[in-house]
């Protein structure tokens, strides 16, 4: 591995770039760009799960549950061998540190939480916020870097002084949506340098420097945690508890496996059908009730109950730092490759945001993020509290 270059008193000179190399193709390509470009990078690759850590946690705090194996584990050590060739390649130092622990108490907890209170996080907008864009910055500053690149497909510029976080450019691929809680600090420390490119571009230049992710497939998964039976996965933290589904009239239609696993808009893995005197269109996930151990559920993919148009959110983060005005009209995005939606924004004296749209939409869900944005640039974004779908207004009579 090539060692980092001495200054002129023969003391190493610390990188000014550590790249975050996960032991994928697009931080891979960000890591060559770099190179190309004559920066002075490193690379660091995080772990941030501990299969064992994480089920020893499991068992003191629930039990530990059947099924569980290290197989993330093994995976995370073949992304690490994969990052590890890429530098290699390069001719880059490269990094590794452990970050598990933050991962658990920065996203992981929260994110067992709101799934107990029925709600459906994203984990991915948390573990960019609070790892990273926080730990992994933190640590690359430890390092004497003075900047990080990540391979997300987003931009950074610059507008009246300030930082603005722009789409990517491959309008299929960009990430800004889960990038929204980036703030003035981060940006200032931060480079896409893939950002500008489509994700074809992206593999041909891999290809074409022989590197060793150039053909990788792309992880999907929960952030950092990977593609696994979701429901396997929350049944170790979250035991499972069958219950009745419900159509929104009342009518028992079946029954589930833990309501916690569902979220709205669901129609995969409701197994109900041919209630008699229903006609035979599929089911949908219309709501919750936690407390009575209840999923209600209807037909249409759109449905009544699942439309709603009015938001409130949790207190809002501005990119700026400020949001544009106390009220304001933009568009937004409540779940990822959503289009965008016209809509009124009107802030709240506790940093709150109600959202009004244009258009009904459709399985708006508390725990997921509304996102905001003026043409190409990213405003800011919040965690969504509540709606005026009808099965949150009339819950309570159900």
């Amino acid at each position: 591995m090539t060692a980092v270059a001495p200054d002129k008193a023969g003391r190493e000179r610390p990188p000014r770039i550590i790249v975050g190399v996960s032991g994928g193709v697009d931080s891979s390509v960000t890591s060559l760009l770099l190179k190309q470009q004559g920066e002075s990078i490193a690379g660091l690759f995080m772990q941030n799960w501990d299969e064992d850590e994480a089920q020893g946690r499991a068992s003191g705090a629930e039990g530990r549950m059947p099924g569980a194996t290290g197989s993330s584990n093994c995976r995370a050590e073949e992304d690490r061998r994969d990052a590890l060739g890429v530098c290699g390649r390069l001719g880059i130092p490269f990094h590794a540190r452990n970050f598990a622990k933050h991962y658990w108490s920065g996203v992981f907890e929260h994110f067992l939480a709101e799934y107990r209170a029925g709600r459906t996080p994203n984990p991915d907008v948390l573990c960019n916020r609070e790892i990273k864009f926080k730990t992994f910055l933190d640590e690359a500053r430890a390092l004497g870097a003075e900047k990080i690149a990540t391979g997300h497909y987003a931009q950074v510029g610059q507008s009246d002084g300030r930082w603005i976080l722009l789409r990517g450019f491959d309008s299929d691929k960009d990430q800004s949506y889960f990038l929204h809680q980036l703030g003035q600090d981060q940006l200032a420390a931060t480079l896409f340098p893939i950002g500008h490119l489509p994700k074809a571009e992206v593999r041909r230049l891999a290809a074409e420097a022989d590197l060793p992710t150039a053909q990788k497939k792309d992880s999907t998964g929960i952030c950092f945690i990977g593609e696994r039976d979701f429901r396997d996965f929350l049944g170790q933290y979250i035991p499972a508890k069958t219950g009745d589904i419900h159509s929104v009239d009342g009518q028992k239609v079946g029954e589930h496996s833990g309501v916690f696993y569902y979220t709205l808009g669901q129609r995969e893995g409701l197994h109900v059908g041919g209630v008699k005197g229903r006609p035979g269109a599929p089911w949908f996930v219309v709501g919750k009730d936690v407390g009575r151990n209840v999923l209600f559920v209807d037909q249409g993919i759109d449905s009544e109950w699942l439309m709603s148009r009015h938001l409130r959110s949790e207190p809002a983060h501005w990119v700026a730092g400020a949001a544009p005005a106390t009220e304001f009209s933009c568009t937004a995005k409540t779940r990822y490759r959503q289009r965008d939606e016209n809509c009124r924004v009107r802030l709240c004296d506790d940093g709150s945001v109600e959202v009004h749209f244009e258009r009904p939409q459709r399985a708006v869900t508390p725990g997921q993020s509304v996102v905001f944005y003026r043409g190409e640039q990213c405003l800011g974004g919040a965690v969504i509290l509540r709606t005026d779908a009808r099965m949150e207004l009339e819950s309570t009579a159900l």
